[in-house]
């Protein structure tokens, strides 16, 4: 009997929700026109257990997408934090919004993440939304045809087709949505990294039905240099860029035809109610340093530098007399890695003064054919002149051995050494960062300055770090552990 009741209790309710429903149905439609009033208006359907907290951001999102419906935009890559609602809204609202609202029930959309996670995750969601009661009540003219986990269709030839970002190869659509195709597991391995963004390059363009027309939305979090955001960005593939990171930057405020950053003070948060505050500290402490600048930031390194910052370094006009020379070289592979940019050869003219402290003097750096780089480290010593120590590195292996011969024989004259590197990078740099962090180094004023700090203050997360190892190697020769006193040999 009692279980009769509440039936018919929730039959009364259920029914009062649709009369409810129908008397304000052309007042919600009226609303949902515009992107931002359907994502209001859906909330419900897709969290009913948390309240909507809406923040300028997500206006940015959703005008930007609708520039994509209108056809005055089809490129567009989206950085924004975790949490931020991104997902929710572009790969699944939107879509939900255009079939219905738009009326553009024929488009067909290919959405994509980096594992089936969050792409069953997020096709499960619209697939819900346009089945749920509300939706059905207010566009009964969508109708679902085929209501898989990862695929769905309707009777007007629309489709949502949701593949990992490594089978994306046969499926095509008016609307590429990739979705943080980066995994942060695997983001920091090269070979994965460059997996992952050759495959946008030489695929993502050829799974649209109109090259024209359709659009490519990547929306995602930043988590190094040569991410596939960071791809784009470099090789000028004309994308919108909506770039929001969690704390304002004024010198990197966003600024799009359809939007500008509507914040003003350094370091204001982006959604201080989702995220205050104690919750920001909290991530920066969490995260740490290099996670919080790409993931928070939108930077993949942290704004000032990780192991080193940049005002750590002082710049001077000239070196002071009596400084003991040596210029260490980082040598560039022979050949570059398919699918990457070549490497640099760079070498360091570092020197200890009267004063203790470490003077950086000049650095000379270029992408250079092997006998070019023999060039360029022959005519470079002559113009240090022979007080000028060189310091080579020896490859392992008997190849290494050779070509270390060889340039010292190239070198006569002059005070040569060649040794092996040990241990890694981030381990030969952390003494360098430990001086230069004391204020014991310090620039010689130069053309080269900005790009040194450059990829200085982005170790280890640049793209390069053949001046950074050139400094590491360089300092090995001027300090012994015990630092001030020399090490360098004849």
């Amino acid at each position: 009997m009692l279980r009769m009741v509440r039936e018919e209790r929730a039959r009364r309710t259920a029914e009062a929700q649709r009369q409810a429903l129908d008397r304000d149905a052309e007042v919600i439609r009226a609303r949902c026109q515009s992107l931002a009033g359907f994502v209001r208006e859906a909330w419900h359907v897709l969290e009913p257990n948390a309240p909507l907290i809406w923040n300028w951001h997500l206006d940015a999102f959703c005008v930007h997408l609708e520039a994509i419906t209108a056809g005055r935009l089809n490129r567009l890559l989206i950085n924004v934090p975790p949490g931020s609602s991104k997902s929710l809204v572009v790969s699944v609202i939107w879509p939900a919004w255009e079939w219905g609202p738009k009326g553009r029930r024929s488009l067909r959309y290919l959405a994509t993440a980096f594992n089936d996670g969050p792409v069953t995750r997020d096709t499960r969601k619209m697939r819900d939304l346009v089945l749920s009661p509300w939706y059905r009540r207010l566009w009964p003219e969508v109708v679902l045809s085929r209501a898989g986990e990862t695929s769905f269709a309707n009777s007007s030839t629309g489709t949502r087709e949701g593949v990992p970002f490594g089978s994306l190869t046969s499926q095509r659509g008016d609307r590429l949505l990739i979705d943080d195709p980066h995994s942060t597991e695997t983001a920091e391995s090269a070979a994965e990294r460059n997996r992952t963004t050759r495959k946008f390059r030489e695929g993502a363009i050829n799974r649209l039905n109109d090259q024209e027309r359709s659009a490519i939305v990547v929306v995602m979090q930043r988590l190094h240099e040569d991410d596939i955001s960071g791809t784009i960005l470099k090789l000028g593939m004309g994308y919108t860029h909506l770039c929001l990171p969690m704390e304002f930057e004024p010198e990197r405020r966003c600024r799009t035809p359809f939007f500008v950053d509507p914040r003003t003070q350094d370091g204001e948060l982006l959604d201080p109610v989702r995220f205050p505050r104690a919750t920001v500290e909290a991530l920066k402490r969490d995260a740490g340093s290099y996670a919080y600048a790409g993931q928070y930031q939108q930077r993949p390194a942290p704004r000032e530098g990780g192991l080193f910052k940049r005002s750590w370094f002082s710049v001077v006009r000239a070196a002071p007399a009596g400084c003991v020379w040596v210029r260490a070289w980082d040598l560039a592979a022979s050949e570059a890695k398919q699918g990457s940019q070549p490497a640099y050869t760079a070498g360091l003219k570092l020197g200890r003064g009267p004063d203790k402290r470490l003077y950086i003097a000049d650095v000379r750096r270029d992408r250079l054919s092997p006998g070019g780089v023999e060039r360029m480290i022959v005519n470079t010593a002559q113009q240090d002149g022979r007080d000028c120590r060189i310091s080579l590195p020896q490859d392992p292996g008997q190849a290494g051995k050779a070509q270390a011969q060889y340039l010292i024989r190239q070198l006569e004259g002059f005070v040569v050494r060649a040794t092996p590197e040990s241990g890694d990078k981030v381990t030969r740099a952390e003494p360098v960062s430990a001086q230069a962090e004391a204020g014991n180094i310090v620039l010689v004023e130069g053309a080269w300055n900005d790009a040194f700090l450059d990829e200085v203050a982005s170790f280890p997360n640049g793209a390069f770090k053949d001046q950074v190892d050139a400094l590491s190697r360089a300092f090995g020769e001027v300090a012994k552990p015990a630092y001030g006193m020399l090490a360098v040999t004849g």
